[in-house]
Order: C-alpha cells, then sequence, then structure tokens
C-alpha cells in the first residue's frame, strides 16, 4: 500500500506523456539521497532484469521437459527467441501481450484448482490442520524446523508477491489515478489474490495428491510437484494444462521483469540505447543460461540480490512513513467529506512533486 502510493505521488511525466517511477524515484526526490535511489536501481536492475528472469526461465524449462521430452536447452532457445521478437517491438508491445495472457490464464487456473477443491472437499480441514501443524512447528515439515520454514516461507513469498521489494512500484506509478492512495489499494489487493488466493489453492492441489508430497524425501520439487498432483486429481490432461499454463504465465513474468529493468536502466543511463541493447542480450542469454540450472543453483542466484533490494526499499519506506500517513490522512479526509479523493498538488506544495504529472489526473 504505502510504497505503490509513494511511486504514485513522486512519480515523474515522461515527454512521450507516460509516467516513470518508483522506489528510485520517492528515495531520490522524497529523501534527496540520489546515491541510495542509484544503489536500488542497480539491484532492481541485476535482481528483475537478470537473476528472475533465470528463474522463470528454469521453471518453463522443467516443466515442459517433465511434460513433453523437451530439452532444457531447446525450450530455453525458444523462449528466447520469442522474447526477443516481443521486446523488439517496445513497452507497447510488452503490454498489449501481457494483457492477452495474464488475466486468461489466471482465470484458467483459478477454475481448475476450485474444481479440484470440490472434488475433495470432504478433506479440506484436515489438510489446514495439516498446514497450521507444520507452519507452526508442531511436526517435522521441512528438515530444517520451525526458523528454517519461516526463512523459506519469507523467501518465496517476496519472490511471490514481492511485497517490499518496490518492484510492484515501478509499475505501479504508470497508471493514471485521481489520488496515489487510489493505487496503493488496488496493488494491496493484488498482494491478497496472489498469496492468499493463488498460492493457498496450489498449496491445496498438491497436499490433496495421495503420496505426491513426501516431506524430507528425496522427491520432485517445483513446479513438476504441481504436475503430479493434478495428473492424480484430473488425469494426465492437468500435466499438460499446468505446463501450458505455466509457459504463459512465466513469458508475462519475464516480460514484466524485463520492463523492470529497461525502467532501472533507463534511470541510470538516461535512456542510453547502446546499453538498453546490452542488456537486452544479456537478458536473453540469462534465459537460455537459466533453462540450464538446477532450482537451488538460480534460486540462491535471486535470494542474496533480492533480500538486498528489500533492506533498501524498506529503509526509504521507514524514513517516508510520515509521508505515507500525510496521504492516507488526506485520502480519508476526502472520502469522510463525501468528495471523491483527488490529489490536490497545492496542498503538497513543500513536496519535490511533479506538477505536471497531476494535471490530467484532476476531475473535469
Amino acid at each position: 500500500l504505502l510504497e505503490c502510493s509513494l511511486a504514485q505521488l513522486y512519480k515523474r511525466r515522461t515527454a512521450e506523456g507516460s509516467y516513470r517511477g518508483g522506489p528510485a524515484y520517492y528515495i531520490r526526490y522524497g529523501l534527496g539521497k540520489n546515491r541510495l535511489a542509484l544503489l536500488y536501481s542497480l539491484l532492481l536492475l541485476v535482481t528483475f532484469g537478470l537473476c528472475f528472469n533465470a528463474v522463470q526461465s528454469f521453471v518453463v524449462a522443467s516443466s515442459v521437459e517433465a511434460s513433453f521430452g523437451l530439452p532444457a536447452w531447446l525450450s530455453g532457445t525458444m523462449l528466447a527467441l520469442l522474447l526477443g521478437a516481443t521486446i523488439r517491438g517496445g513497452m507497447r508491445r510488452i503490454a498489449s501481450v501481457a494483457e492477452l495472457l495474464v488475466p486468461f490464464m489466471a482465470a484458467a487456473y483459478l477454475i481448475t484448482a476450485i474444481l479440484v477443491i470440490l472434488l475433495n472437499i470432504n478433506e479440506i480441514p484436515q489438510v489446514f490442520q495439516t498446514i497450521f501443524k507444520s507452519a507452526f512447528g508442531l511436526e517435522p515439515a521441512l528438515g530444517g524446523g520451525i526458523g528454517g520454514a519461516i526463512m523459506l516461507g519469507v523467501k518465496r513469498g517476496l519472490f511471490s508477491n514481492e511485497a517490499g521489494l518496490g518492484s510492484a512500484p515501478n509499475v505501479a506509478a504508470t497508471a493514471k489515478v485521481a489520488h496515489p492512495l487510489d493505487q496503493g489499494l488496488a496493488q494491496a489487493l493484488s498482494v491478497f489474490i496472489d498469496t492468499i488466493l493463488l498460492c493457498s489453492c496450489t498449496a491445496l492441489i498438491i497436499l490433496l495428491a495421495d503420496g505426491v508430497y513426501q516431506p524430507g524425501a528425496d522427491a520432485v520439487n517445483g513446479i513438476v510437484l504441481t504436475q503430479l498432483a493434478l495428473v492424480e486429481h484430473l488425469g494426465q490432461w492437468g500435466d499438460e494444462f499446468v505446463s501450458l499454463a505455466l509457459v504463459l504465465f512465466a513469458f508475462s513474468s519475464i516480460l514484466y521483469n524485463y520492463y523492470l529493468g529497461e525502467n532501472s536502466l533507463s534511470y541510470l543511463s538516461d535512456d542510453n540505447r547502446t546499453l538498453l541493447d546490452v542488456f537486452r542480450l544479456l537478458v536473453l542469454g540469462l534465459v537460455v543460461w537459466g533453462a540450464l540450472q538446477d532450482l537451488s543453483t538460480v534460486f540462491a542466484f535471486a535470494d542474496l540480490t533480492m533480500g538486498l533490494l528489500g533492506l533498501v526499499n524498506l529503509l526509504a519506506i521507514g524514513l517516508l512513513y510520515r509521508t505515507g500517513l500525510r496521504l492516507l490522512r488526506d485520502y480519508d479526509g476526502q472520502l469522510a467529506a463525501g468528495e471523491i479523493p483527488r490529489l490536490k498538488v497545492t496542498d503538497y506544495q513543500d513536496l519535490a512533486l511533479d506538477q505536471g504529472a497531476w494535471e490530467e489526473e484532476r476531475p473535469t
């Protein structure tokens, strides 16, 4: 909520009429700490623009290999070629492809998960009991005890919803809203949908499948585990469905990661075309490289930079919490007065805002 609201507040309007923003911008213009803003942009570039694309490529390659027997190097190469053709069309093509893929596949996956849950409705209470016992260390779950479980849960939770990392604010800043809190509330809802709804559905799919998940055993993991669970529930078509859905989900995630990397590079290099071309080649190379790695190698590559990214962003949010509370009180006050909340730039003359970025947002 707070990070996306701050990204909206301090966003900048570009010459093309679009917007750019995110932690680098509210660190620079809200705190006046240019070096910290540069550090954050560099970490974002490495984490999302490079590391996370390798992670997504690995997930796609392992899923496709398990379902269709396609070698990892071939699926990684095909994914890189498809990515190259998309990013060559610029941000408009990236947005068009993502808008087409994400809603359709999210709805299809959610419907499939609900079907599995309904088919096993009588076992749901026992599954939740197992989840809570494992989460609070009442029975051995992950071999590392409750501390290991919490650490792994935090890392994978951050990878899933990115709350606090500062990645989502880069995209949130591009939206046209009347008040920064409008976008902050929307992004807060997305975290709930991702973590509580979709991730819980995936956990139920796996745990409701007899014998698929064996804690502590040398068994399959990652997306292949979900595929095997769906085969147990729905037959062979469930395996192929998950694999195809994952390819589309992962590809849209790679596009998202690429946008974050390009946004960071734009902040660091002031839209240097040569550096942009080098960055694109690195992304494509890492997509192929990631397909050939194992799960522990790929996640270890991303965990370190992700942790540093979160630390820098959370530090900035902590220093800007008074501004966040000011926005919240402004929003609540306008609602209480029966008004449609909108940002009144004249009330924030003491802040380094881009007034031109808000002129179009004022209701007519």
